[in-house]
């Protein structure tokens, strides 16, 4: 069977339909960003462009940096987003468009992520680099998988009765980073834990403008969870779907973030786009040695 053109949606030019790629356009260490501007920021450092599109908030470029050749995504805020740009990753390089049927052989692309965060303990400074060991999603998108095989009961059931969880809330997940992944960027410089992923920047992220929280006490909760050692150090709003679909789909992913902020202290860097650039060229450093 054919997978329908209502579940597989291609452009009249045969490129998937929110990306706007082909498969010959990426390659298969794929670099995630947010921002679209940062795709130019990271790729105006590659020694050579072969290819650049852009559709909606997802652009693309590919080129050649240390004479490895990488491609350089903006997925744009959230784990919605998210669940697009990994779909027709994989699609790209392990269904036979043509046929529309999935290959036999499946190929593995190495995904990482290049963002900024916000810290929630005292420790971990901002200017300060770290790596996801975990992504823990609180948001729920990954519930629409079957996601028996990646997620992690003992630590997912200890944070929900640390927390007092809402059961009409989605029930967090927590999944591991790729092992593969980690070594290669793990330094001295990289802090290391658990990130936890929020479905919005607001309420979800426990800030209060006009609109009251159905938990006001939930980042303390968070701040202050503690399994054996592991902690929740940071909260954005994409790892845990990266993670939980390159899981699913047999990717290799890894979150690395820029510390920009510590909400545990109130700071905020003084010079974020900094911090990112350092980032940057720590992470292609990294890749290509």
């Amino acid at each position: 069977m054919s997978i329908k053109q209502s579940e597989l949606i291609l452009n009249e030019n045969g490129s998937v339909y929110h990306l706007n790629l082909k498969p010959e356009n990426i390659a298969k260490d794929i670099i995630f960003v947010g921002d679209q501007d940062r795709v130019d920021k990271i790729t105006k450092l590659f020694d050579s462009i072969e290819f650049t599109t852009q559709k909606r908030e997802f652009k693309t470029t590919t080129g050649t940096y240390n004479n490895k050749r990488i491609s350089v995504i903006s997925t744009g805020i959230g784990p919605d987003n998210i669940d697009i740009v990994l779909n027709e990753l994989d699609a790209l390089v392990n269904i036979n468009l043509t046929k529309r049927k999935p290959k036999t052989e499946l190929t593995s692309l190495n995904i990482i992520r290049i963002g900024t965060s916000g810290s929630l303990q005292k420790n971990i400074p901002v200017n300060s680099f770290l790596m996801s060991s975990h992504g823990l999603d609180l948001n729920g998108m990954l519930h629409s998988y079957q996601i028996d095989a990646i997620s992690n009961k003992e630590i997912e059931n200890a944070f929900v009765k640390h927390t007092n969880w809402n059961p009409q809330k989605a029930h967090p997940i927590l999944i591991e980073n790729s092992k593969k992944l980690a070594q290669l960027f793990l330094s001295e410089k990289m802090f290391t834990g658990i990130t936890a992923t929020a479905g919005g920047f607001y309420g979800p992220q426990g800030r209060v403008l006009r609109l009251q929280l159905e938990d006001a006490q939930l980042n303390n909760k968070i701040d202050s969870f503690n399994f054996n050692g592991n902690i929740i150090t940071n909260l954005e709003m994409e790892t845990s779907a990266i993670y939980g679909l390159s899981k699913l789909l047999g990717h290799h992913a890894i979150s690395l973030n820029a510390i920009i902020a510590n909400r545990a202290n109130g700071t905020f860097s003084e010079n974020p786009k900094k911090v990112v650039e350092n980032l940057i060229e720590y992470a292609l450093l990294k890749l290509t040695s």
